[in-house]
């Protein structure tokens, strides 16, 4: 991602946006992209570009493209992804950074970690809201749109970045402005899943 300075933080925002709803297709398209020369990537991340890379993120996208739209289980599994999303987005964020001071590489690791909760704290709790739904067809429409929306999101920071940094920050403040909606229902969520623990362990 060598990037002036404008570009490359409209880069980091889109990204770690895309990375919040699916990380692996993030990750798999990033990859791709560099591996036919469409993206340059920096030292530190050329790593997502090598094969093994690249194919192990294809097959946890494959898997997770399965597992995102069964409905109830893209809960949990959204849950235990909290975990992975962010701290990889992080991640990421910093090797984009790489050609900045330390302390800007540091901003730039937190920044993308805290866009990619925020994108996964929403994608989260839209999916808290909708599987009581007794159809499961919402799940699977809301993991399509997800799924196309990160992939989208990650070729337009590599050819049109202000763009993609644009719409990322649209969603980002819608997100915000319905923080305490999002709070509610992911409170809902760890509530339910606590009190189904506590009910499977008596």
């Amino acid at each position: 991602m060598k990037f002036p300075g404008e570009e490359l933080v409209a880069v980091i925002v889109a990204v770690s946006f895309a990375s919040g709803l699916n990380v692996y297709a993030t990750v798999a398209t990033l990859g791709i992209l560099a591996h036919v020369h469409v993206l340059a990537l920096p030292p530190q991340l050329e790593l997502l570009s090598t094969w093994p890379v690249m194919v192990a993120s294809g097959m946890l996208f494959a898997l997770e493209f399965f597992a995102d739209k069964i409905p109830a289980f893209d809960l949990v599994w959204n849950v235990f992804h909290t975990f992975i999303r962010v701290p990889v987005s992080a991640l990421m964020a910093y090797g984009a950074a790489a050609s900045l001071s330390p302390g800007e590489k540091l901003v730039a690791a937190l920044a993308g970690g805290i866009i990619a909760f925020i994108a996964h704290g929403g994608k989260t709790a839209v999916r808290a809201a909708v599987t009581p739904s007794p159809e499961p067809f919402s799940n699977v429409f809301l993991s399509l749109a997800e799924d196309v929306l990160a992939i989208i999101l990650t070729w337009l920071a590599s050819m049109h970045p202000f763009i993609a940094g644009t719409i990322a920050t649209v969603l980002i403040l819608t997100t915000i402005l319905l923080a305490r909606w999002v709070w509610r229902a992911l409170a809902s969520l760890f509530r339910s899943a606590t009190q189904s623990a506590g009910t499977a362990a008596h």
